[in-house]
């Protein structure tokens, strides 16, 4: 136990448990203050549109082009937030959960594709066979 104690780095234990840290720091308050779980989960899955939004345009400013992949990661991740969102309500459309699962499972199809057939797709097959 005191070897751990004397090779304990904080800068390390920061950096690789961050994401558990900045959960901890968001979470902790919305304890506090009452918020419901559901509406919780929701605001952070709006924040994560709003990053993937913001990270869309900052390529799109560096290289005046827009990325399908930017574009349907954006598309996933706020239709997952629907989802969510629908789910945790106290009436639950079944039907149109399943059509926002269906149309998620064909952005991920769209998303797969990218990979194969884009500009720069990574799995598109070379003459020297390297990615």
């Amino acid at each position: 136990m005191t070897n751990f104690i004397k090779n304990f780095d904080l800068a390390t234990a920061v950096t690789r448990y961050f994401a558990v840290l900045v959960a901890l720091i968001i979470f902790i308050p919305i304890i506090f203050m009452g918020i419901p779980f559901y509406k919780a989960i929701a605001l952070m899955l709006e924040f994560i549109v709003v990053i993937e939004v913001v990270r869309m345009i900052i390529d799109f400013v560096h290289s005046h082009t827009i990325k399908l992949r930017f574009v349907i990661d954006l598309f996933i991740v706020f239709l997952t937030r629907d989802v969510i969102i629908h789910i945790t309500q106290p009436r639950i459309d079944q039907t149109r959960i399943l059509f926002l699962l269906f149309v998620i499972f064909t952005f991920f199809v769209f998303r797969i594709m990218t990979l194969y057939f884009g500009p720069t797709a990574i799995l598109k097959d070379n003459k020297n066979n390297e990615i």
